[in-house]
Formats: structure tokens, sequence, C-alpha cells
């Protein structure tokens, strides 16, 4: 299977959210060389904590392979679609990776296994767009609001307390990125943060701070942050 391959099949994951009890059992594949937890520690392969938004070959202290490095130097980032790809099939997605695994066939069993790695990266149940959990927000907003045509100079000047956790380059460890995020959902997200329909307390606080152009300045900024 090729690469291109490999990430198509695993969009059919992107749509479904797994099953992390079961993927605790699915996990057991995986013990002989990874852990997870409190207290992991790196084995034949590294400990598995905070994994969603790390970029491949990126864990300190770990020693991988010239392909796996020169997979992360390309920019290859380990979210669902990437992971999917990556457990179906090592050898599609790092052609000399050193991860002996033959891969996992099941869509279902990477599914839950995923579900359950979404476990030990930070908070999932607060943040709502961090895969592999990320489900669509409906929304009833104003029209007008949508319409907003936002400044992108006075969005810069108001994004230090965004940039303050998000980070401008794009990257996402525990925490998604913002970046080139486009404006209407950046509006959708941020009103629906406003009106507590998004859980995270301190997203509610920052996004209740905001008014309406406000709002519209930050996700002209992020839209085109490069």
């Amino acid at each position: 299977m090729t690469l291109a391959a490999s990430i198509a099949a695993g969009t059919s994951f992107a749509n479904e959210i797994g099953d992390a009890e079961a993927g605790e059992k699915v996990f057991s594949q995986c013990k002989g060389c990874h852990q997870l937890g409190a207290g992991a520690k790196d084995r034949i392969g590294p400990h598995l904590n905070g994994i969603f938004g790390r970029r491949a070959a990126a864990h300190e202290g770990f020693r991988y392979s010239k392909s796996m490095q020169r997979a992360g130097n390309d920019g290859l980032t380990w979210t669902a679609k990437t992971l999917d790809a990556y457990i179906e099939n090592p050898r599609a997605l790092v052609s000399k990776t050193r991860m002996s695994f033959r891969g996992m066939k099941d869509a279902t069993d990477r599914a839950n296994l995923l579900a359950y790695l979404r476990n030990f990266s930070d908070n999932p149940s607060n943040l709502p767009e961090a895969e592999p959990t990320a489900t669509a927000t409906d929304h009833d907003l104003d029209p007008a609001i949508l319409a907003l045509k936002g400044d992108p100079e006075y969005g810069e000047y108001l994004s230090n307390e965004c940039l303050t956790c998000h980070q401008s380059d794009g990257s996402a460890v525990g925490i998604p990125s913002i970046t080139q995020w486009p404006e209407e959902d950046f509006v959708v997200a941020m009103h629906a943060y406003k009106r507590k329909i998004r859980p995270h307390p301190v997203m509610q606080m920052m996004a209740g701070r905001l008014n309406d152009d406000e709002i519209a300045a930050l996700a002209a900024y992020f839209k085109d942050l490069e």
C-alpha cells in the first residue's frame, strides 16, 4: 500500500470515535515495546504518553531510526490519520522503521486503540477539537457575526494572550493549533466558548472577554499566520 493510500484509508477512522475501554485490550499487542500512563518509560519503543500532536521522532532521549528522523524532519506529525496509517502498515508510512510490528488490519481495533492512546494526551475531554475525539459543532450563530470582516493587524495586537498557550508555528502538543484555521471555524468556535457550549473553562473565560469585532480580528490574523 502506498503512503497516500494508507493515509486515505485512515480517513474512515476520522469519522468514528473508538471505544477506549476496548482499546485498552487492543493495547496488549503493543505492551512488549511501549508503555503508557504514570511512570511510563521508553523500552524497545518510546513511551506513548502525549503522542497526539507530537512530531515524529521528537520525543527527547529516545534513539529513533534515521528513517523516522527523516519523516519527522519532513513534517510527519502524529494525528488520528497518520497514526492510523502507521499502525495499519508501519513500513508503508516509514519505509525503514525499526518497529517490527507487522500491522493491525482491523479498522475497529485501530480506532479503539487510538481512542485509548488519546486518553494519555492532555485532557482530551476538554479539547473538543483534538483528534480523534473531535466532533463537528452545530451552531445557530447570527449570519451578521459571520459576515464581519476582521482587521488582521488588530488581531495581531490581540493575539498575545492566545499565544501564551497556542504555538505560532502551528505545532500542536496537547493544545490544538489555531494557525491557518478558516475564519468561519474560528469565529464559530470562539462564540461556542462564549456561550459555554464548548466546555473548556479557560477558553470560556478568554472568549467571554472578547466582543464580536475582536473575535473577527483574531480570526483574520490567525487565518494567514505562517
